[in-house]
């Protein structure tokens, strides 16, 4: 069963109920190849982002891959640092830095993630290339479809999925890279050795990216993707975004040069439909601002071209806001867009500080929670305790423990007398600190356990506990 949703309009005064299909199979989009500004700023965002997706796998940093995420191990090797499970907070907040910044963006200059950016646009592009080198332009592929089948156009269809699957499956070994390693998994699937995991998701996203952006693209934008969706909430009269002048527009009409268009009551737009022919969403920018829209500029540039070859002003097409249109002034100083950027910048700036002054070792406290809480032997008092020391570097390290506590208290310890820590181990080791009992003065008090490096005092961390004595005089 299809789903319908009504909704309602006005036409002579009446009330209208319209049926609109929530997802129907549409035609296919050809869409025309345009030079111009805005396809000049998608090709330098969008090549920076591939050569850094398929090349950083490749990059080594002291023996070992640069961005490597072992889930086994627990371990996401980030160039020169290394995190685990209990970094999981600094995960949390990249999430909301993001998060906030594409709101921050999308309230400045609208939905220009999806139009430039974004992984599903880019390797949109890049498909849509191989199809125009392996068919031509959107005329000629046109003409090809329609076209009985022939040797040229098995060749020229056939070499165009030879590319898609080749890009697609490139994609794929550099994705499922940054978690098994991109040069065991290349080995390992050249000797058949690969582990079925690894191959099942080689598989998986060659086929989801041959799919997504061979033949659902523009569908992934229009109804999978949530963005769309909730990008309206954070628009307001003064976003940026690609809009139709309709005042300089109307009426529009084909025409001839040396004719007086104005006295026959037309506007700059011809009708020419080049704006709707580079869409990669197929909408019509004329009809207003639509949720569909990506804000690619490539409509802009297909009507600039226009405008001059009419001699007509660019910008019948162009970046502006609703305001502008209608009071010819844009208001940037907004309080939602200071409000963002405000606590974009403090979450920024308190992030990078974590990370700056972030230690590679932690060490963690644990009492003895035994019947007996402490011990006293030989006319000392002794607390056990366990020392879980987590070396998050990426060397090993050999570390000394020590204990600071109460002034007066002559403290000695009792632990191993190496502890060596194998990078990204968690090793505990148990402890056992003296007090002498003539020294009491109190039944609690605290301590601070300190463990260090012994090549790098730099690296240490420290831990606040309890001693536990009897009262003075038992």
């Amino acid at each position: 069963m299809t789903d319908l949703i009504p909704s309602k309009e006005d036409k002579d005064g009446e009330k209208q109920v319209r049926y609109r299909m929530l997802y129907e199979s549409e035609d296919k989009v050809y869409i025309r190849h345009i030079r111009g500004f805005y396809s000049r700023i998608r090709k330098y965002t969008g090549l920076p982002l591939l050569l850094a997706f398929f090349f950083i796998p490749w990059l080594m940093i002291d023996g070992r891959q640069a961005v490597l995420f072992d889930l086994p191990a627990r371990k996401f090797h980030i160039f020169w640092t290394t995190f685990g499970p209990q970094d999981g907070m600094l995960l949390a907040w990249l999430l909301i830095i993001a998060a906030f910044s594409l709101f921050a963006v999308t309230t400045l200059v609208g939905r220009v993630w999806c139009g430039y950016t974004c992984p599903q646009t880019v390797w949109t592009l890049m498909f849509v290339w191989a199809e125009r080198v392996c068919e031509g332009d959107r005329n000629k592929r046109i003409k090809l479809d329609k076209a009985s089948w022939s040797m040229e156009k098995f060749l020229r269809k056939s070499g165009k999925q030879a590319l898609w699957i080749l890009i697609a499956l490139a994609t794929a070994l550099a994705f499922v890279g940054y978690f098994y390693g991109i040069r065991e998994l290349v080995l390992d699937l050249a000797r058949f050795q690969a582990a079925p995991v690894a191959v099942f998701w080689v598989a998986f996203f060659t086929i989801a990216t041959y799919l997504n952006a061979g033949f659902m693209r523009e569908q992934v934008c229009k109804y999978m993707c949530p963005y769309a969706r909730f990008q309206s909430v954070m628009y307001d009269q003064d976003t940026l975004a690609v809009h139709y002048d309709t005042k300089r527009g109307e009426n529009r009409g084909p025409r001839k040069p040396g004719i007086d268009y104005k006295a026959k009551g037309l506007g700059d737009c011809i009708d020419c439909s080049w704006c709707v022919q580079v869409c990669p969403v197929d909408i019509d920018i004329r009809d207003g601002l639509q949720y569909e829209c990506i804000n690619c500029g490539l409509c802009v540039d297909a009507c600039d071209s226009v405008m001059d070859k009419m001699n007509y002003p660019r910008g019948l097409i162009r970046y502006t806001s609703e305001d502008e249109l209608e009071t010819g002034k844009t208001n940037f100083v907004r309080p939602r867009l200071f409000g963002y950027a405000a606590v974009l910048l403090a979450m920024v700036l308190l992030f990078t500080y974590t990370v700056a002054t972030r230690m590679p070792v932690q060490a963690e406290v644990l009492r003895d929670r035994g019947a007996r809480m402490y011990r006293v032997v030989q006319g000392d008092v002794q607390n056990v305790y366990t020392v879980k020391i987590n070396n998050m570097d990426q060397a090993a390290h050999k570390f000394n423990i020590r204990v600071e506590g109460r002034e007066g208290y002559q403290y000695s310890i009792r632990k191993p007398k190496v502890i060596f820590v194998e990078e990204g181990e968690l090793y505990a080791v148990p402890i056992r600190v003296s007090v002498p009992k003539s020294q009491i003065e109190t039944p609690k008090h605290k301590i601070t356990i300190i463990v260090e490096a012994l090549d790098n005092p730099e690296l240490r961390d420290e831990h606040v506990t309890v001693f536990i004595a009897p009262k003075p005089g038992k």
